[in-house]
């Protein structure tokens, strides 16, 4: 458990208890199982989009109330070196098999914002099997360095750098390397509320 976990999981708790919800009344809100609930609240699951989107939506916040700390209303600017790491996750889903990402956020602490960009260090995956993610909104990639696959529905595409994808994140997806060297990429998620 990271001290970002812990942080995600009491900004779960507090929020879904001050909305007098329970555990399974948020499973049930959101889709999610209760298990994977209490694991996210303990910080015994490492947080991940997937999720945490479906979660936020049921309890009708951002998803970057439960990333940020403190906001700010005016324009958030990032230094090259200044990106926060938001989190580390195995995959988008809580439970993954596309390698180890790694989450920098370059909006933390913007208030009311509907988009989430982040840079992503892609560590190549373990295994060859392939479990595609699926949520509200929308997620634009462009490949930094190195090369990933997204597969996306019944569709595999390659990306270069300097190539880039835009797609509706509503159908089955997973990003992941292409082959075995790591990639970085820079991720614009729009998550509705």
């Amino acid at each position: 458990m990271t001290t970002t976990d812990s942080r995600i999981g009491a900004k779960m708790t507090t929020l879904r208890e001050s909305l007098g919800l329970s555990t399974a009344d948020l499973a049930e809100r959101s889709g999610c199982d209760a298990a994977t609930i209490e694991r996210l609240e303990s910080g015994e699951a490492a947080p991940s989009l997937a999720p945490l989107i479906r979660l936020t939506r049921a309890m009708g916040v951002r998803l970057g109330t439960l990333l940020d700390d403190e906001t700010e209303l005016g324009p958030i600017v990032t230094r090259r070196d200044e990106a926060e790491q938001v989190q580390r996750v195995r995959s988008l889903e809580t439970a993954g098999d596309a390698g180890v990402l790694g989450f920098f956020s370059l909006a933390s602490g913007k208030a009311s914002r509907h988009m989430e960009p982040f840079l992503i260090d892609v560590e190549p995956a373990d295994t060859g099997e392939h479990k595609l993610s699926s949520h509200e909104g929308e997620e634009f990639l462009f490949v930094l360095g190195g090369a990933i696959e997204v597969e996306y529905g019944k569709e595999r595409h390659v990306l270069q750098t300097g190539d880039s994808i835009y797609y509706d994140s509503i159908v089955p997806h997973q990003v992941r390397t292409a082959g075995t060297a790591p990639a970085k990429i820079l991720a614009v998620v729009y998550a509705p509320a």
